[in-house]
Parts: C-alpha cells; sequence; structure tokens
C-alpha cells in the first residue's frame, strides 16, 4: 500500500489545441492535489495564455525538476521547456507545436526511467503536426513504447462500465487482420489479466471479440480467422487458470460487458474497440497503454482544434485520466 501520493508528470499535449485549457481547468480542482502531487511539462507562457482564456486565478510555479514542486492547490507547478514562440496560433497544425508536444513526453518518459515520477498523464498531441516535425509514429502509445524499449503493450480504453483493450490500434483494416496471430492474442489476454490484477480485480472476467460478424459463426463467415488467430491463444489463457471467453460476437459482447457479464473487453481493431466507447461519451473516456515500465493515462479525445483558445474545451475527461494514473500508480511506489 502507498505511503505518500503519487507524482503525476501532465503533458501538454499540442500547445496549439486545447491541452492548455484543459489542464489548467483540471488543476482547479483541488481534490485533485489531496490524492497526488501533479505538475505540467509543457511552456510557461502556453499555460499563462490557458489561464487567461479561462479566467482561472492560479499562481505558476516554475520547476527544474520534480523534487521542487509545491505541489499546493491554487498553484500549477510547470517544468518549462519554452519550446514555441509566444505567439503560436490557436487551432493550427504547424512542426512548431508537433515538436514540442513530442520533446513534452520525451521529458516525462526520462522521468519516469529516472523513477521521479510514478506516472504519465497525456494531453492530446495531433498526428500530422507530429508528422511535420519529424517524428513519425501514429500516436502517444508508440512514442511511449519505443522511448522506454517496451516490447509487448497494448492500448486500453475505459469509459463508465466498459474497459476494452486492443489487440491492434492504428493501422488499416487489412493490416490488422493480416496481424492478428495467436502470439499477439495470448499477450494481449495476459496484459488485460495483469493489469486488472494490479487494479484490485482479484480474478478478472475476460471476453475476447470476434474478427468477423457472429465471430465467423462456425466457419459460416470469413475464412476460419477465429480458428487460426485467436482460439489457440483463448485456450492457452484458460490452461493458465486465467478466466477468458471468446471468440464472441461483437454485435452482443459490449451490451453484455457493459451489463457487466465481463471485466473487459478484447478488441481486435481499432475501430471495433474504440466506437463503444466514444458513444458512452468522449467526456468520460479515459486512453491508458498498458506493459509499461510506468503508468501512462489520458484524454480520449484529439486536439479539437476548431475551439481550442475559446474557453470551451470540457476537463472532465483530463481529471478522469489523472483519476486513472492515481488509482493505477500506487503499485509503482515503494
Amino acid at each position: 500500500m502507498a505511503t505518500t501520493k503519487p507524482t503525476i508528470a501532465i503533458t501538454m499535449g499540442d500547445p496549439s489545441g486545447v491541452g492548455p485549457e484543459i489542464i489548467v481547468k483540471s488543476l482547479n480542482d483541488e481534490k485533485i492535489y489531496e490524492n497526488c502531487s501533479p505538475f505540467v511539462i509543457g511552456d510557461l507562457k502556453i499555460l499563462k495564455r490557458a489561464l487567461e482564456v479561462t479566467n482561472i486565478n492560479l499562481e505558476l510555479n516554475s520547476i527544474s525538476n520534480p523534487e521542487e514542486g509545491k505541489y499546493q492547490a491554487g498553484t500549477i507547478d510547470i517544468l518549462d521547456l519554452n519550446l514555441v514562440s509566444e505567439d503560436l496560433p490557436w487551432g493550427q497544425v504547424s512542426s512548431e507545436a508537433g515538436n514540442a508536444a513530442f520533446r513534452y513526453l520525451e521529458k516525462a518518459i526520462g522521468f519516469a526511467n529516472e523513477q521521479k515520477i510514478q506516472g504519465i498523464c497525456t494531453a492530446p498531441l495531433n498526428k500530422e503536426a507530429l508528422h511535420k516535425a519529424g517524428h513519425i509514429y501514429p500516436g502517444h502509445t508508440e512514442i511511449l513504447a519505443e522511448l522506454t524499449g517496451t516490447k509487448d503493450f497494448a492500448m486500453m480504453l475505459s469509459a463508465p462500465g466498459l474497459r476494452v483493450i486492443h489487440v491492434t490500434t492504428h493501422i488499416g483494416l487489412m493490416d490488422a487482420i493480416n496481424k492478428i496471430n495467436p502470439e499477439r492474442q495470448y499477450t494481449v489476454i495476459k496484459l488485460a489479466h495483469d493489469t486488472l490484477k494490479k487494479a484490485g480485480i482479484q480474478n478478472p472476467r475476460i471476453a475476447v471479440c470476434g474478427i468477423n460478424p457472429h465471430a465467423g459463426e462456425n466457419g459460416l463467415f470469413g475464412n476460419g480467422e477465429e480458428e487460426e488467430k485467436i482460439v489457440p491463444a483463448i485456450e492457452k489463457a484458460q490452461a493458465e487458470g486465467i478466466d477468458v471467453q471468446g471468440p464472441l460476437p461483437a454485435d452482443t459482447l459490449f451490451f453484455r460487458a457493459k451489463r457487466g457479464d465481463f471485466d473487459i473487453v478484447v478488441a481486435q481493431y481499432h475501430d471495433q474497440g474504440h466506437g463503444p466507447i466514444k458513444v458512452l461519451g468522449l467526456e468520460a473516456g479515459v486512453n491508458i497503454t498498458v506493459g509499461l515500465p510506468t503508468i501512462r493515462t489520458s484524454v480520449d479525445h484529439g486536439t479539437a482544434f476548431d475551439i481550442a483558445g475559446k474557453n470551451i474545451a470540457d476537463e472532465l475527461s483530463l481529471k478522469e485520466a489523472i483519476r486513472m494514473a492515481i488509482e493505477l500508480a500506487p503499485d509503482q511506489l515503494s
């Protein structure tokens, strides 16, 4: 059991997006400081601008390492990397902002590798801006995996009443089906089981989606993908005592999971898993990268350039992401 509050690094994400706004709105909540020691990695000038936009009055305390943080309600501790210009426009794709988003995350990972923090919570980045800056990654998850040297990882999404973990994510559907194999399937089932056990669920109930309609319906649909790519992994996990069922038809499985029949669903590809979570509400969804040496959570929405700088963005998803980081971080503490 943890005896101290976890230190959570909150990365600003793309500074042209809604990240700065939702960060200051979230850290305006005194309750967050009761359960963790949060600090922001980003640009001080952008955070000041976000305070002006949101009409929030908080002190900004510039730090150079996590040990210097005040971690007091009413103050935001900010590790200023000073990477973008003061007149960086809201809501526009730029290499300047894309590079900054990458560098914020890189800095957080450095602190995690040095065990100076117990979790990372990320505001959204923009993939086009990231690529313009020369950082060719599909998203946060792949950056985190490479910079931590992690081979086996997966994206988990959490919303009220539903958790989903993905076998494949940011690749085309045909490529996804080709990449699904029993080894990857088993890895994701095991990651789901181990992650939920760490979160306090002693015997997680796991359900695995089929690839084809009706999970193939005994060979009626598809070309035997379920039997070839999914069943061997389920049988291996079951032999180890893991409570896992499937492959099951995706069109009814998410309803059953939301009803409470299962603790987590294994989705085979991006839209199969993301759709049901986002129907439950973008504002309440949390993205969790599992398998990393540190906890990482994120909002389950994008940079929302169309509303950036307008004081419209809802901070609920970020507050949920911080809460989830706190919930999962204690195992990281000595």
